[in-house]
């Protein structure tokens, strides 16, 4: 597995990351066997970048990294994060502090590599009801007591070495903003055939949200970039688009749905471009993520040993080549 640097960090980490997500399922509902037979199946194919969150599972993903990382005996690098809903407004500094802490007891470790803000900046202070923390109020990241600050604790108390956070769309500026701080060395983001917004492509046609080529932004910046949702959910999978569910622990999909809205449509003209190039799709998608040397590693929601080694295939194999792109480009070009 090749490796690449995390903007301008000492760390370098995998081209393909562990992510540890519920869509994929494994460390939220799998058997605990199977998680550290897995985990140690990507150890073994190079995967060294473990992505991991309080929210999946309520905390049963960390709790269940950590423990298979304890009777593997290694010590990946492991970024973490925190989730900031409207129950925390009032003291996100404290907050923060306190979800590391916790977070750290779940993954058995005594500090991550890097802690991230799990919510997106936005320009105005969004409704946060229940349990949302998709987006934070930009204001909330700079205040006195605020989301910077709470990092700022967590950093200087050697809990995480580097800071990041997540891009939702649409927020280019705010993002840019956060960047400007210096504080920050990772944002977490998508890019797909889907939606290439995030990188040097733009479609005709400009998909929803749109990303405004925050990857350069970051590049400029010092930042990395970490893609998650690779394969947009499992949309990008000859499994799916074959009209199967793409594994039994993950989340299932509405095909239905997704053939209304056009989507599988779509996919399956990147499919064809995969067929003529003697490559499944899911090879194609990421191989179209690492073509760009501004993404550090891209976050693969595996349900299996099997999937681990397409992405490592994908690494081995390099970036897609000029007629491959060119293929791509038409797609985005059509109405």
């Amino acid at each position: 597995m090749k490796q690449r640097r995390i903007g301008a960090t000492d760390l370098l980490i995998s081209e393909t990351g562990f992510g540890c997500g519920g869509n994929a399922g494994l460390m939220v509902r799998g058997e605990a066997a199977e998680q550290t037979r897995v985990v140690a199946h990507a150890l073994e194919r190079g995967i060294n970048y473990f992505d991991n969150a309080p929210d999946y599972g309520d905390g049963l993903a960390e709790e269940n990294l950590g423990r298979a990382l304890k009777e593997l005996s290694v010590t990946p690098v492991i970024t973490t994060k925190v989730e900031i809903r409207s129950e925390n407004l009032a003291d996100i500094c404290e907050h923060i502090v306190r979800s590391v802490e916790n977070s750290l007891r779940r993954l058995q470790v005594d500090a991550v590599d890097i802690l991230q803000i799990h919510n997106g900046p936005v320009a105005q202070r969004p409704a946060m009801e229940g349990t949302y923390y998709a987006t934070l109020w930009l204001e909330d990241y700079l205040k006195p007591g605020g989301a910077l600050e709470g990092i700022r604790r967590v950093l200087k108390s050697g809990k995480a070495r580097h800071a990041g956070f997540i891009c939702r769309g649409n927020d280019a500026a705010e993002v840019g903003s956060l960047l400007e701080t210096g504080l920050f060395h990772l944002v977490n983001l998508p890019y797909t055939l889907m939606n290439p917004t995030a990188g040097r492509f733009r479609p005709k046609a400009v998909p929803t949200p749109d990303y405004g080529n925050v990857i350069d932004v970051a590049q400029r910046a010092g930042a990395g970039i970490a893609v998650f949702s690779p394969l947009a959910g499992g949309l990008l999978t000859d499994t799916l688009l074959a009209g199967q569910q793409t594994h039994l622990l993950a989340r299932q999909k509405d095909i239905g749905k997704l053939e209304t809205k056009g989507d599988l449509g779509r996919a399956r003209r990147f499919q064809e471009i995969a067929r003529k190039s003697g490559i499944s799709l899911p090879e194609l998608a990421y191989r179209f993520i690492l073509s760009d040397p501004g993404v550090s590693t891209l976050l693969g929601g595996f349900s299996s040993a099997d999937q681990i080694d397409v992405a490592v295939a994908a690494s081995a194999a390099g970036p897609l080549d000029s007629d491959q792109l060119s293929a791509i480009e038409e797609i985005w070009r059509a109405p």
